[in-house]
């Protein structure tokens, strides 16, 4: 199958002027293998910590004492409100870009990550996971975005593919890592500070992209 894949590949069509698909990348300080590095790193970091909790918030309920279902509620609050937050992402990106939303959704993730360790009360669990759901559901669509804002369009298919298998590589590793570090500590709070550790490398990087991204605005103005 893939030697007839790539036999019956064609290139990418021309897009005619004035379409959406001749919309002009916008500039930024940065090559594209540069950027495509940087947004490689971002996924694997977001997602690293994006993982800690889908994977062991019931286990973590358990350590707790709290019991299998209040772990399975809170997994279901936290994946409706992914939902929710993926819509609002989208119609934040439209007015702010990308990267702002990205950067925002990062941040409030890894805030959220930070309040699982002393909010550990059944109430406040609830809480945090319905916060990390709204947080976390609009950064992996993002980097799309990103890619469609800063790369030319006939390299979109293979640049956001090569980001997108950086996420899904950091979800199975970050939820393998979790379990391995509770295992070695007998404690989920230490799982917690290293998936705040990634995210923090998450942030750095689209920290970077932010800034090589405006100082591309200032000398253009």
């Amino acid at each position: 199958m893939v030697p007839l894949v790539l036999l019956l590949r064609r290139g990418a069509p021309a897009a005619a002027a004035g379409s959406p698909g001749s919309q002009p990348v916008q500039s930024i300080s940065l090559s594209p293998a540069a950027l495509q590095v940087l947004l490689v790193v971002a996924g694997l970091g977001c997602c690293v910590a994006m993982s800690m909790p889908q994977v062991h918030i019931v286990a973590y309920c358990m350590d707790l004492g709290y019991g299998m279902a209040h772990g399975a509620d809170m997994l279901s609050i936290m994946m409706a409100a992914g939902v929710v937050s993926r819509l609002a992402s989208g119609f934040l990106a439209d007015r702010i870009g990308g990267v702002k939303t990205l950067l925002i959704g990062s941040v409030l993730q890894c805030l959220s990550l930070l309040f699982y360790i002393p909010f550990d009360g059944l109430a406040s669990l609830y809480v945090v996971s319905l916060v990390f759901g709204l947080s976390q559901g609009g950064i992996v669509p993002c980097y799309a975005i990103i890619v469609r804002e800063y790369m030319p369009a006939r390299e979109a298919g293979q640049r956001i593919g090569i980001v997108m298998m950086a996420t899904i590589f950091g979800m199975a590793i970050g939820g393998w890592m979790s379990g391995w570090i509770y295992d070695l500590t007998g404690s989920y709070a230490a799982a917690f500070l290293n998936g705040i550790a990634w995210n923090l490398l998450n942030i750095l990087a689209i920290g970077l992209l932010s800034w090589k991204a405006r100082r591309s605005v200032v000398a253009m103005a």
